[in-house]
């Protein structure tokens, strides 16, 4: 399942998981999010607005029951940014708070950050797009010093594009879908 938050590249994200054999559908149902196998929250927007879609749908409650209960989940980019306590971005964004930490702007020359990247320890090459990055406890592997993978419990998060990033990206989601 991937969850709608009223933008972001669900296309591209089904036709990627469709890819390694996975067809999904596209909810912002309560329901339906707490009762999927594997929930995919995918990136590319802004995350007041997306924060703002996923409280009035009732969304956000149920990424937070589904965090809770152990159930998997997988955040790409903006989904892995709006699972932390709170964002930078839009002047201040509270988060799910399905992770400990907050995303901060980049300060680095080049903003957004844009291009592929390797990602350590992986060895692994990801397209990244993104302005903004996590800081937290959670960070399992970076690139080029940034948050690029975090983990906590049943809840991966990505700030790189696994449906963008070819051979590599694909890989990825299959060794996802194969702890599911």
């Amino acid at each position: 399942m991937v969850v709608d938050y009223g933008a972001g590249n669900t296309h591209s994200v089904r036709a990627a998981l469709e890819h390694v054999g996975l067809t999904s559908e596209v909810t912002s149902d309560p329901d339906r999010i707490c009762s999927s196998e594997l929930l995919v929250l995918p990136g590319v927007g802004s995350a007041r607005s997306a924060m703002t879609h996923l409280n009035e749908t009732g969304a956000a409650t149920a990424l937070r029951q589904r965090f809770a209960q152990g159930q998997p989940m997988l955040g790409i980019c903006l989904g892995l940014q709006l699972s932390f306590t709170s964002s930078d971005e839009d002047g201040g964004v509270e988060g799910l708070g399905l992770l400990n930490g907050r995303v901060r702007r980049l300060t680095s020359e080049r903003v957004p950050r844009l291009g592929w990247a390797d990602v350590q320890p992986w060895g692994e090459t990801y397209y990244f797009a993104h302005s903004f990055a996590a800081e937290s406890t959670d960070v399992v592997a970076t690139s080029d010093g940034v948050a690029a993978v975090v983990q906590r419990d049943s809840f991966i998060g990505v700030q790189f594009h696994p449906e963008k990033s070819g051979t590599a990206g694909l890989r990825f989601l299959e060794r996802c879908l194969t702890r599911v």
